[in-house]
């Protein structure tokens, strides 16, 4: 159903907050709270399990520098998209 509700500038503060730590969308958020606030209980989430692997590296390869590559990767491409935006102003 969908409808109007007006909140109150904290409240809407609050779950806005909230929506951005879960990473949930604002709407799934003001269901479960209103959800339990009406003392219904919410369906549990499956839980999350990582299975790891053996990298197999050679000796001599740091693995812990992986992650830094891919985020070196990622600015990049933030920095190209950012520009490319620029130019089209």
């Amino acid at each position: 159903m969908r409808t109007t509700l007006t909140l109150d500038d904290d409240l809407a503060e609050r779950l806005a907050d909230l929506a951005r730590e879960t990473r949930k969308p604002f709407k799934a958020v003001v269901n479960e709270t209103l959800r339990r606030g009406l003392g219904e209980t919410l369906p549990k989430e499956p839980p999350f399990h990582i299975k790891p692997h053996p990298l197999n590296l050679l000796p001599g390869i740091d693995d812990r520098g992986f992650n830094e590559l891919a985020w070196s990767f990622d600015e990049e491409q933030l920095l190209r998209s950012s520009t490319k935006r620029g130019r089209r102003k």
